[in-house]
């Protein structure tokens, strides 16, 4: 909506006056020219759209606005898409102190990605304090959105929404044909990216998700940030930073314009993302204890940090599902990982099974580093997991002043997969200043490179790792 000059700006314009720099001041016309339209429940498309006389619909307000301004909606329960494609300087928010809600219940989502909200090929577009919610599936073909930015675009802000109880319903056993997602970015556009992108301050709950994700950048998605959301109670992973997908096909798919980059994701909390009862990870008359509180999955030059992550199947991994591919470069620091039924922090790929895994099904995972987090009471379900596990083709990775206690029966700090020294790739990772802990257990167990070390001395003189950590809780001779 309009407003006076913010102070900031104002300071801004009399310092460059003080420097001696020629200051233009934009017109009183350039001002007032900003336009800003009022939609309500009561509203009617003829109208003027103002507070007075509302217009009905999303899309008659985002059409009046070629030149850009601001929706303002009152609130109110509003069975309406909105479609933001080819718009620049659009922004689209809930009136002040009131809750809009976009109910996706009267639709029938269609094959492929659909979505709520449809952001595609678009610039300086703000989304914000809306209500999306009950846009659902059982079709396996269909994937229903929360809201979906896709194209190219930049300078992209979605904030303060609550996307919650969508997604697809599809009951099929083992099917990974089974999609939804909260809020998504696909860059499928190999000559545009989308950049400047901020998802931030949103709550997303209660979603059925199959084998997407609740929040997800995913391919030519180039500077971007994930920063302060509520990421809570879905059924697979909360946040996902994603590479080497079909996104991009041809000849980019297995190229770094194929990855999202050069991205942070900083300050949310996400709690209770499992998997388990979500159809598509029925695996062999169990369920799969698979989804990831937060996932870099073929993703480079990310920053993951200051993020509170509890009660997930996994904390925090860091991987390539793509074998061609890597994750790498990313920089997990100071994250506090509690309370995973299996896994504080996973990194490294994962073979078919074979004794001597020589055929690589995963990529792989090298010159990441994780600092300063803390971990405690991984693994709730006491399969002997570790904090952190390291897998297989992992290498120059760091683990570095990272406080970890663990609380199951073996207590496994650091932890490896069998024969992981035989895929000819991990290795030169490197471990050491770390606190380590046991509580309510006085065993220990450290993995490295295949081979497991009941005691922090042997595990010490067998690998050389850890030479500077400690060691409390364990009994004596550990």
């Amino acid at each position: 909506m309009l407003s006076t000059l913010r102070p900031a700006l104002v300071s801004s314009v009399a310092a460059l006056a003080v420097a001696g720099l020629v200051v233009v001041a934009a017109p009183t016309s350039a001002v007032a020219t900003a336009k800003t339209l009022i939609v309500a429940v009561n509203g009617n498309d003829h109208a003027a759209g103002t507070v007075s006389a509302p217009l009905a619909t999303l899309q008659e307000a985002v059409k009046r606005l070629p030149a850009g301004g601001t929706v303002d909606i009152r609130g109110g329960r509003y069975y309406q898409k909105l479609d933001l494609t080819g718009v620049t300087g659009v922004t689209v928010e809930a009136y002040p102190h009131e809750h809009v809600i976009l109910d996706g219940s009267r639709f029938k989502p269609a094959d492929g990605r659909s979505a709520m909200v449809n952001i595609s090929n678009s610039s300086q577009v703000t989304l914000t304090g809306l209500d999306i919610t009950d846009y659902r599936s059982k079709e396996l073909n269909a994937m229903p959105i929360g809201i979906y930015v896709h194209g190219a675009g930049d300078h992209l802000l979605i904030s303060g929404n609550h996307v919650h109880d969508l997604g697809n319903d599809n009951q099929t056993l083992g099917s990974f044909d089974i999609n939804a997602h909260g809020i998504a970015a696909y860059g499928d556009n190999a000559a545009h990216s989308i950049t400047d992108l901020t998802i931030s301050g949103n709550t997303v709950d209660h979603l059925s998700l199959g084998a997407s994700e609740s929040v997800v950048v995913n391919g030519n998605v180039d500077g971007w940030s994930i920063s302060n959301n509520d990421i809570h109670d879905n059924n697979n992973i909360g946040i996902d930073a994603i590479g080497y997908e079909p996104t991009l096909s041809g000849a980019n798919r297995y190229t770094d314009l194929n990855r999202a980059r050069n991205g942070v994701i900083s300050g949310n909390r996400v709690s209770y993302i499992r998997s388990q009862g979500n159809p598509a990870y029925w695996e062999d008359g169990t369920w799969c204890n698979c989804a990831d509180g937060i996932y870099v999955d073929g993703g480079t030059h990310i920053a993951v940090r200051n993020n509170v992550v509890t009660g997930n199947d996994i904390g925090v991994e860091v991987a390539a599902e793509n074998a061609p591919g890597s994750a790498d470069f990313v920089e997990v620091r100071s994250n506090t990982i509690t309370n995973s039924l299996y896994v504080g922090i996973a990194t490294g790929g994962y073979c078919d099974g074979a004794s001597d895994c020589g055929d690589v099904v995963t990529g792989r995972s090298h010159d990441n580093r994780f600092i300063g987090n803390t971990l405690r009471n991984n693994n709730k379900l006491n399969y002997d997991s570790p904090e952190i596990l390291v897998q297989f083709y992992a290498y120059d990775n760091v683990f570095q002043s990272n406080t970890i206690t663990a609380t199951n029966d073996a207590g496994a700090l650091l932890g490896t997969v069998d024969r992981a020294d035989a895929d000819k790739v991990s290795g030169h990772n490197r471990s050491d200043y770390n606190t380590f802990a046991v509580s309510g257990t006085t065993k220990v167990a450290f993995g490295w490179l295949g081979q497991t070390y009941s005691s922090f001395k042997a595990y010490q003189k067998a690998t050389g790792q850890d030479l500077h950590s400690t060691l409390s809780g364990a009994k004596p001779g550990s």
